[in-house]
């Protein structure tokens, strides 16, 4: 081998060098590009649009465009599979709930993703409240008459709600265990035709969420009785917790939070959270917030991860004891 040979070889070895060099410490994650935001409802419900007025401040942040991409079906389960097959760049995410983590993977004879195995908390950034109501033409005036009935009663006091297996049918009725009255659940495919009924006097109570309900309340066509969450709403200050009523320390709520695919690195979670915590403080989100009677958690992946697991300890079992089964 002459000298210009060596030359020529010693120039391709350290430049493969500096490529291995420079691979290696490039970022773990993309930084760069289009993010797809999956929502597992259809647009134009609470949680596609929560998700939208949460996409613009982030992608300010950010500096990359988010496309919300909807795969509605199977409470969520349709979106939540595919995000388990996604990529785990930063460049996935999905808006999740009680049913997507919680209630599902107990609930579905069979379901196509493990959320402890598939996904990676980023952020919760919702609270839904939940209230119990009647129609305007009901004798209840308080929380404390409807369970005072509820337990004298010799046929349980209906009430409605957009399902069987979802968080509010459950809160309802962990709600009356610890009660200790028995109610009957009068299921529904949705929230609108569970408040039809209830404005029309054909069920006297549901549980509903005060963003749906709120311009019933206003119109005094529902009656509000208690809130679930564990303080009053700022939108109803006259209305109770059930927690200071009637059931002392009792609370529940529904959430929203954000997750990725469970191999996503630490990076890009941080990068992630990090711009969830900003659009969380824009004025604009906060205004919304106050408009829908939404809470505003800490959302760090920590917080979240404690309140995932807590929740499962609460809803599982209960999911279980009373047979609640989805799917085909």
């Amino acid at each position: 081998m002459n000298l210009l040979q060596v030359t020529i070889r010693r120039l391709f070895t350290a430049m493969f060098a500096l490529g291995a060099v420079a691979m290696s410490t490039s970022p773990t994650f993309a930084d760069s590009g289009q993010i797809r935001w999956l929502v597992g409802y259809p647009p134009g419900g609470s949680t596609d649009a929560i998700a939208r007025l949460l996409a613009a401040p982030i992608s300010k942040k950010l500096e990359q465009t988010i496309i919300v991409d909807n795969r509605p079906g199977a409470g969520s389960s349709i979106a939540a599979t595919a995000l388990a097959k996604s990529k785990p760049d930063g460049l996935t995410v999905m808006s999740v709930d009680n049913g997507t983590l919680v209630i599902n993977p107990v609930a579905y004879r069979t379901l196509q993703y493990d959320p402890d195995k598939d996904f990676r908390p980023v952020g919760v950034y919702a609270e839904v409240n939940f209230l119990l109501a009647v129609g305007k033409d009901q004798p209840f005036n308080t929380v404390e008459e409807f369970l005072s009935q509820a337990r004298t009663a010799s046929n349980p006091i209906a009430y409605a709600s957009p399902g069987i297996g979802t968080p509010l049918h459950l809160a309802m009725e962990r709600m009356a265990r610890e009660a200790d009255v028995k109610l009957e659940h009068v299921a529904y495919r949705g929230m609108a035709p569970a408040l039809n009924d209830a404005l029309a006097g054909v069920v006297p109570a549901i549980v509903i969420d005060y963003s749906t309900a709120r311009e019933m309340l206003r119109s005094g066509d529902l009656r509000p009785l208690a809130i679930f969450s564990p303080s009053r709403l700022s939108a109803l200050p006259n209305v109770p917790t059930f927690g200071e009523k009637a059931l002392p320390g009792f609370s529940a709520v529904a959430w929203q939070a954000l997750v990725v695919p469970h191999d996503t690195p630490d990076e890009a979670v941080n990068r992630l959270s990090d711009a969830l915590t900003v659009a969380l403080q824009d004025p604009a989100v906060k205004s919304r917030y106050e408009q829908l009677g939404l809470g505003m958690p800490a959302s760090d992946p920590v917080s979240f991860e404690k309140r995932w697991q807590d929740d499962k300890a609460v809803w599982q079992p209960l999911i279980r004891d009373l047979g609640i089964t989805l799917g085909e």
